[in-house]
Formats: structure tokens, C-alpha cells, sequence
């Protein structure tokens, strides 16, 4: 057995597992109170859990599977962004959707996070602002996948609206003050670059002469060809 995971910076496939479980929860009117006088989880952990601030025990977890009538191993399948079994008999047609108003809330909240993270980087110039900065940008990343997926297997709520402008906001920010490092990545020189000049992955890959992937991958720090990369670094030179 391990002990439960907690962090400071919100990891999207907490935040994604957490939402979807307190959606459940509610769907099935199960109270907080009861899980704890069932010795299933407290109600502090769960809080924690269902916010994406903490990772359950294995135990534990299936104990809340067994609870909210999902087969063994959903819990970590939903951290691994994969879905509920949607042909289990304790499944609901609508439950797909019901923890987005959750998912966008969390979103939300982690983006909060980031900030706090974002603000105790050390000056562009200090040697591990890019190494930190650029892990921050990957959770960033991870985190949009999160509300983006949301946006496609539902309604666009206001709510979603507002997580998505969030952390897209708080990427462009963080982005753009990373090419400005000395020891910034070709992504991230190549992502202010496009951006100063206005354009579009398409364009810029055709200015470039390299693919729309290469492009992608690039800005997030993906797998690249040294032929793409040098066409890339060519354009951003071009482009200052």
C-alpha cells in the first residue's frame, strides 16, 4: 500500500478523476458524512480528492469504485484521461456530462495554482527559470486537453467558457516571458515568434516549410526531425 498523493501544483488527471467521482457521488446521492461513517474515506480526504489535491490509496480506491457502482480500476483510468465504462450497469445515459460544471471549476482552480507556481519562478536569466518554467507549461498543457475535452462531450457552458480562457491566458503569459530567456527552448522561441508575427500554425509552417505537426510538436516540446528543427530556428530568425 502507498500513501495517497498530495501536491501543491493540481495535476489535470487528479483534477479529471476528482471531478468525475464528486459528480458520481451526487448522482447517486451518497453524502460525504456516510462514506466516513462506513470507514470508506474521510471527509477531508475526499474533499481533497474530488478537488484534485490528493490521490487516494489503491484500497481506498476501490472501496469508492465499489460505492459508486464503477468497475475496479476507474478511478485510475479516469487519471489516465480514458473513460467509464460506459456499458456498466450502474452507469447512467447522461453521466457522461454531469461532472463538466466540476471540470471547469477545478480548472479554474488549478489555473489559480499555476499562478502561485508562476510567480515564485526565479528572473528569465537565473539558469532553472527554463527548465521550471517549461515544466509548468507541460501541466498547462495538460490541463487545456482537460477542459478541451470537456467543451467536446458537452454543452459550452459559460463556466467552460472561462476555464478555457483561463489557462489558455495564463499559457500565452507564461509562453511568451520564456522565449525571453536566455536558455529558452526552440518551442517557445518559435510560439512568441508566430505570435508576434500573427500567425497561424498552418502559416507558419508554411513559411517554414515544414509540416503542421512539426509545428505542434515544436511549441509543445514534442519529438521533432533536426531538418524540421533547423527550418524552424530559420523562420524564427527571419521573423526578429
Amino acid at each position: 500500500m502507498t500513501d495517497p498523493e498530495s501536491t501543491d501544483v493540481l495535476d489535470p488527471g487528479m483534477l479529471r478523476a476528482g471531478a468525475a467521482a464528486a459528480a458520481r457521488r451526487r448522482e447517486l446521492d451518497i453524502s460525504q458524512r456516510s462514506l466516513a461513517a462506513d470507514g470508506i474515506i474521510n471527509a477531508g480526504a475526499l474533499i481533497a480528492f474530488e478537488k484534485g489535491r490528493s490521490w487516494p490509496r489503491e484500497r481506498t480506491r476501490a472501496k469508492l469504485e465499489e460505492v459508486l457502482q464503477w468497475p475496479p480500476g476507474t478511478i485510475a483510468r479516469l487519471r489516465r484521461g480514458e473513460s467509464v465504462n460506459a456499458e456498466h450497469p450502474g452507469e447512467s445515459p447522461g453521466h457522461i456530462g454531469d461532472d463538466i460544471p466540476l471540470i471547469a471549476q477545478a480548472v479554474v482552480t488549478a489555473v489559480n495554482t499555476f499562478g502561485t507556481a508562476v510567480d515564485a519562478l526565479p528572473p528569465v536569466e537565473d539558469p532553472d527559470f527554463t527548465p521550471r518554467a517549461t515544466k509548468i507549461l507541460a501541466d498547462l498543457r495538460q490541463l487545456e486537453a482537460v477542459a478541451a475535452r470537456a467543451a467536446r462531450i458537452s454543452k459550452v457552458s459559460p463556466a467552460l467558457i472561462k476555464a478555457l480562457s483561463a489557462v489558455r491566458t495564463r499559457y500565452d503569459q507564461l509562453m511568451l516571458r520564456a522565449a525571453r530567456a536566455p536558455h529558452a527552448t526552440v518551442g517557445q522561441r518559435l510560439y512568441a515568434a508566430r505570435r508576434g508575427a500573427n500567425l497561424t500554425i498552418l502559416e507558419t509552417a508554411q513559411a517554414a516549410g515544414v509540416s503542421e505537426q512539426d509545428i505542434i510538436n515544436a511549441e509543445a516540446e514534442e519529438p521533432v526531425s533536426a531538418d524540421a528543427v533547423r527550418d524552424i530556428e530559420a523562420l524564427i530568425d527571419q521573423l526578429h
